[in-house]
């Protein structure tokens, strides 16, 4: 079994691993399990830690295969605190050979900054140069649906590795 550490994040997935309608999303308070079969044969456990569980999300790193860390590139008041978060979540020795998922959220609000500049707010080049691990990104809207398909597709690469 595999453990995913997550953050604010809520995929509209089905148990199947299929993507089911988008849902409601609000901000993760606490911790969610979720439970997917990939490719119809591989189990997967989700754990998604909230941003405000950050102080406690060491306790759960040894367990930890593939971290998804999520951005609310819609707040950018926040761009710098997530920024710190991943870099103390990158620098944990548990998490040294992790695959890595970067997720920037809310890319359908109209107050979002392009790709290219959130990136480089971010300063995605220096965090991609400096890790140990091998470091995904990709842009999403959790509230329509875009992009879970490529999450979808980056959970079942890294099950086949």
């Amino acid at each position: 079994m595999w453990i995913f550490f997550l953050t604010r994040l809520q995929l509209s997935l089905q148990g199947s691993g299929e993507l089911g309608e988008p849902s409601l999303t609000l901000p993760t308070v606490g911790t969610n399990l979720t439970d997917l079969t990939l490719n119809k044969k591989k189990k997967v456990t989700l754990r998604e830690l909230g941003g405000c569980m950050g102080p406690i999300w060491p306790s759960y790193f040894k367990d930890c295969a593939s971290v998804i860390f999520m951005v609310d590139s819609a707040n950018i008041a926040q761009i710098s605190s997530s920024c710190i978060q991943l870099l103390s979540v990158l620098s944990a020795e548990p998490l040294h050979s992790a695959s890595v998922l970067i997720l920037f959220n809310k890319r359908d609000m109209p107050c979002t900054m392009s790709l290219i500049e959130i990136k480089s707010l971010f300063r995605m080049d220096d965090i991609i140069a400096s890790a140990t691990q091998p470091i995904t990104s990709l842009e999403l809207s959790a509230r329509s649906g875009q992009g879970l398909q490529e999450v979808l597709s980056w959970l079942e690469s890294i099950i086949v590795k």
